[in-house]
């Protein structure tokens, strides 16, 4: 009942929430993109997308389709993958950003093991610009990471609106410096709190500086003070800090895979890349 490509299709503009994004990842022109949408909807007998001018939203069906389009292509790729005669064999060194290890990435890395079991999967932690180097000295074959604004490089996953969190007393007041829990540099999100503070004449100092989300958390939930994170990333015991405390916007980041771009179809880290690919709107569903 349900095409595969218009699944495919269809969970690229879940992830990019931009139709143009999701026509260049896939390699189609919008047109094509839009006419697939539509062949899905009429399939599904349900609209999936709310959209206008500036913004494309899921409608309530398109959030039920979502998990069920996961599953779909996940036993389709079961199936080529056991009937494809020549498994995918290799090494594939990831690098993958702290931001989102906690959440569905571990679910995600382990179908992929289950799927191409001759693949061997070194796993690098760690922050978005030391895994840019790392990929940049040869040392990570893909990297799954944040973008700073004005890069290009790496092919967008989704993008996310940063927020500040915090534990249940990690509310600083307007009169006082904002106590801030960051990475050490060079950290995209630490770089951006800053600036958007100083842009906004709100005095800050660091009270936490940890290399890992597990310390920025810990910091957190002792009310220490606050942090930058992705906003459908936060981890359990933060939540996002709104109203009187009167913290600045923090604007968008991207998540973007970095390395599979001349990588040859049957390769394990385009393997890796697509599993990832597929999947990424679990990436940053809430657990």
């Amino acid at each position: 009942m349900f095409d595969p490509t218009l699944l495919r299709t269809f969970l690229a503009v879940v992830q990019t929430r931009n139709f143009t994004q999701a026509a260049r990842r896939l390699g189609l022109r919008q047109s094509t993109v839009s006419q697939q949408i539509r062949r899905l909807e009429a399939t599904t007998g349900r609209q999936l997308f709310s959209r206008d001018t500036h913004t494309v939203a899921l409608t309530g069906d398109g959030e039920a389709l979502v998990p069920l389009a996961d599953s779909i292509l996940a036993a389709h790729a079961r199936a080529d993958s056991y009937f494809a005669g020549a498994q995918v064999r290799g090494r594939v060194r990831f690098g993958a950003s702290e931001d989102f290890v906690l959440s569905r990435l571990p679910e995600i890395l382990r179908n992929f093991r289950a799927s191409h079991p001759l693949v061997d999967l070194e796993l690098t932690v760690g922050l978005s610009a030391i895994l840019y180097d790392a990929f940049d000295a040869r040392e990570l074959d893909l990297v799954f990471a944040k973008r700073r604004s004005g890069q290009h490089r790496g092919q967008t996953v989704w993008r996310e609106r940063l927020a500040w969190i915090g534990g249940e007393t990690s509310r600083p007041e307007p009169t006082t410096p904002v106590p801030l829990i960051v990475y050490p540099p060079p950290s995209i999100t630490r770089d951006r709190a800053i600036e958007a503070l100083e842009r906004h004449d709100r005095p800050w100092r660091i009270v936490c500086t940890s290399g890992s989300l597990s310390g920025l958390r810990a910091a957190a939930m002792a009310g220490l003070g606050v942090t930058a994170h992705a906003h459908s990333l936060i981890p359990p015991g933060l939540s996002e800090i709104r109203g009187r405390h009167r913290l600045p916007d923090l604007g968008e980041v991207e998540f973007v895979l970095l390395g599979a771009e001349d990588e040859p179809a049957d390769s394990p880290v385009a393997a890796l890349s697509a599993a990832i690919l597929a999947a990424g709107d679990r990436l940053h569903r809430p657990l």
